[in-house]
């Protein structure tokens, strides 16, 4: 499924506070960057995922997220280091773009 201009126009939107942000398609999707360092993910079918390791891990999975995960051609299913955003920040950018900040300062 390949992303639609909606779904980009969405995410650079709720992105906007975080200043500059550059995007990619990759894989169906789209991959979102600020100063060149990939933060989320924005999968074909609309969902965004964050990026994140370390302790902000266990923090988005106490705010209720989860792990994407995949599998190819029926094998075991494998988790990507992306997880889903908690869903009050998919209706705020200042939310989103606070745990946009974490990830980015874990991940730089």
């Amino acid at each position: 499924m390949a992303i639609s201009d909606q779904d980009i126009a969405f995410a650079v939107d709720l992105f906007e506070p975080l200043g500059e942000i550059t995007i990619r398609k990759m894989m169906g999707g789209l991959c979102l960057y600020h100063d060149g360092t990939i933060f989320a993910m924005v999968h074909g079918d609309g969902q965004i995922y964050l990026k994140a390791q370390g302790d902000l891990i266990a923090e988005l999975e106490g705010a209720g997220c989860a792990q994407w995960t995949y599998s190819r051609n029926r094998g075991p299913e494998r988790g990507m280091p992306y997880w889903t955003f908690p869903a009050d920040a998919l209706d705020d950018p200042q939310t989103a773009c606070g745990w946009a900040k974490k990830a980015l300062k874990i991940l730089r």
